[in-house]
């Protein structure tokens, strides 16, 4: 096995900007990239990348998302006052991410162990690159919502929840399937969008937040030899490009233009069948 080093970190940075917002699943692309630079995803380095670079592209979210993020926590302030008397809608949506997070959460610890092993297999990964193409495929077929975030019903959240969950399969996009998902419930593509990378918050947290226990729980002559410069370096630029990949989806959403990542899963996912 080869160890991580800068090339590498920057390779694998790049990627994990890219493909995390990028309907092109950030965990299949990973899987295979690790896999051909005969890296170990277990080893120490990695894992300490893995968790880096998850926080990096949680910057990201919170860089992009600034403005309507902090009009969106006043609005969430005013609404608990008791001199509100309007309509509660930014709760409403508070609701509503924490209900689509909880199938979320189910389906990450209920099936963590089969899930991770998939990452092993890359007949599984190139399989689940051809269905993201699907999905992506079978929205531009449908015609554009035009619900807003005021008709949002909580099972609708929980649908899109699920396909978070999912979407832990290495190769399943989880923009893909939680914007393809919320658009096949009749929802305005920008809302979609948004509320995808609202839910991420916690999914992404909770990702760190196992990988940090499981990382801590190495010995400690594990963590004191770690190079933490290709770790750091990695996981900086993967903040960097996931700023561009992310403004960059929020455009394509807009203009509905999903659909040309489709071929692009679709050619991936044959090549990773093919020299599986």
């Amino acid at each position: 096995m080869s160890e991580l080093d800068y090339v590498s970190a920057l390779l694998l940075g790049i990627i994990q900007g890219l493909t995390e917002f990028l309907p092109i699943s950030s965990s299949g692309h990973l899987a295979m990239t690790q896999r051909w630079l005969d890296l170990d995803p277990d080893s120490t380095p990695m894992l300490l990348f893995d968790v880096l670079a998850h926080l990096g592209t949680l910057v990201a979210v919170f860089f992009v998302f600034a403005k309507p993020g902090v009009r969106y926590v006043r609005r969430l302030v005013l609404e608990s006052s008791g001199s509100w008397s309007r309509r509660r809608y930014a709760w409403r949506i508070a609701v509503l991410a924490v209900v689509a997070a909880i199938p979320t959460a189910i389906i990450g610890l209920s099936l963590k162990d089969p899930f991770e092993a998939a990452f092993d297999k890359p007949v599984w990964i190139g399989s689940c690159l051809l269905v993201t193409g699907v999905m992506l495929a079978v929205l531009a077929a449908l015609k554009r919502g035009r619900r807003g975030w005021k008709d949002y019903r909580w099972w609708e959240a929980a649908l899109i929840g699920i396909a978070q969950g999912m979407a832990i399969l290495p190769g399943i996009s989880r923009s893909g399937a939680t914007i393809c998902m919320a658009s096949y419930c009749g929802w305005r593509r920008r809302w979609a969008a948004e509320f995808s990378f609202l839910i991420v918050i916690p999914a992404i947290v909770g990702v760190a937040i196992l990988k940090l226990n499981e990382t801590f729980g190495l010995p400690h002559e594990q963590l004191a030899a770690v190079k933490w410069g290709p770790v750091i370096v990695g996981s900086v630029v993967s903040l960097l490009v996931g700023i561009v990949a992310l403004r960059l989806l929020l455009g394509v959403v807009r203009r509905a233009k999903l659909h040309y990542f489709a071929v692009y899963c679709w050619l991936v996912g044959l090549i990773v069948v093919a020299t599986a």
